[in-house]
């Protein structure tokens, strides 16, 4: 005679059914928590991809120590976002790729908000120091274009400056004027703040 099964045991094997419903819902879990750190690192993607490196110079420099000389290699780096926010990095690394990661990591930590007016141009005239470098910035009329050389046009191109006009005074070395034109543009003000902080009208300001 063939055993048939009783009620009990039916009913005991549909109560072990849902025991393995806890570890679907972790999987669920799990995979909802994968999307999310997608979504996360996409966001992240995009936050990065805002901002530009440009490498101005790569040299090969050495220290002496005690056991002879060490070689490594310096990097200087523009970062920006065109968009008014500007800044300079120096890194230094035994290889060029990690003197570059250092150098922009040190130049986001160094930022300059840009005051820009509609004309993607500056609004007053600047004159900025580092060192023996001294560099001269001018708002220009639309159309003009960057007028700059060297380090000093990636620092404006990087800044979102279109139209200005620019002089190097003095050195001709790359970070030191790299430097002066984030002093230069570090010392910029609107002409509603100047107002503000002087406690007259625009129409006095102008006048």
């Amino acid at each position: 005679m063939t055993d048939t099964p009783t009620k009990q045991e039916t009913q005991s094997k549909n109560d072990n059914v849902p025991a393995a419903m806890p570890s679907e819902q972790k999987k669920n879990n799990r995979n909802n928590d994968r999307k999310r750190n997608r979504r996360g690192d996409s966001k992240n993607l995009e936050r990065d991809s805002d901002w530009q490196e440009r490498v101005v110079q790569i040299r090969r420099v050495s220290k002496t120590v005690k056991g002879g000389k060490k070689m490594s290699f310096r990097a200087i780096v523009v970062v920006g976002n065109e968009k008014g926010q500007v800044g300079v990095g120096v890194g230094k690394a035994g290889d060029v790729i990690g003197a570059v990661r250092k150098g922009v990591s040190d130049g986001k930590k160094n930022l300059v908000r840009v005051p820009l007016t509609p004309n993607n141009s500056i609004p007053t005239l600047s004159i900025g120091r580092d060192g023996a470098a001294n560099v001269l910035i001018r708002p220009a009329a639309p159309g003009t274009g960057v007028i700059a050389g060297g380090s000093i046009r990636t620092v404006l191109e990087l800044a979102g400056i279109k139209n200005v006009l620019a002089k190097r005074l003095g050195s001709k070395t790359p970070l030191n004027n790299a430097r002066a034109a984030m002093v230069a543009l570090s010392q910029l003000r609107t002409h509603k703040s100047a107002s503000r902080e002087r406690g007259i009208s625009l129409e006095q300001l102008y006048s």
